[in-house]
């Protein structure tokens, strides 16, 4: 498959169970190599480089949301949000990570554990987390995959509304096709292929490929 994503252009990757949706997400932020191919990322080419190369380039330049929300249980809230700061060596890491909970919401849970939220929380936490490096681009796998239906659109109304503000490239995963209709084009996947690419409502006019 080949396909482009303009900067600052919301794209969401649909298609069912198995067609390769999260495996594709994997490579494009670098987590995975391909066999085969190429991924760029803003004129740097990301299959070209070692593990810590890919790190580096992560850490300066993505933020990725999962499903599952990936946060260390053994971290409070705020230190979750922390880590990635401390590991760019950003100056005022503390400062910036309280002001990420407080965009989601949560500036009255700093000091909670991921065992002392709720999941609507944990995912909110993972939000803070991905956005507190202002990375260029942002993927998210199934973000409200674990979250039932109101706690899940409150989470892509936050999601979608901290993208817009921030001016990211916002790159998601879903199965719900209400919210894939909300960014500016549709990415359909089958048998690990990209089928069909449809606009969006959220559509700007950008091109997008494949």
């Amino acid at each position: 498959m080949s396909f482009t994503v303009a900067r600052g252009q919301t794209a969401a990757i649909v298609g069912p169970s198995g067609a390769g949706k999260s495996t594709l997400l994997a490579l494009l932020a670098g987590l995975d190599d391909p066999s085969t191919g190429q991924v760029w990322l803003n004129g740097i080419e990301l299959t070209a480089l070692d593990e810590d190369g890919r790190a580096r380039v992560r850490n300066r330049e993505v933020g990725f949301i999962f499903q599952s929300f990936h946060l260390l249980p053994s971290l409070t809230a705020l230190e979750n949000v922390l880590l990635p700061l401390e590991l760019g060596g950003t100056h005022e890491a503390a400062a910036k990570a309280r002001e990420a909970l407080a965009a989601v919401g949560l500036d009255h849970r700093l000091r909670h554990y991921p065992r002392q939220l709720s999941g609507g929380e944990q995912q909110r936490v993972a939000i803070a987390r991905a956005f507190v490096t202002a990375p260029s681009l942002l993927f998210a796998d199934e973000p409200t995959g674990n979250l039932d239906n109101q706690t899940g659109e409150k989470i892509l109304n936050l999601l979608f509304s901290l993208n817009a503000a921030s001016a990211t490239t916002l790159i998601i995963v879903t199965h719900d096709l209400v919210a894939a209709a909300r960014c500016d084009r549709v990415i359909e996947m089958a048998s690990g292929q990209v089928v069909r690419i449809a606009v969006g409502a959220a559509s700007n006019g950008n091109a997008i490929g494949a």
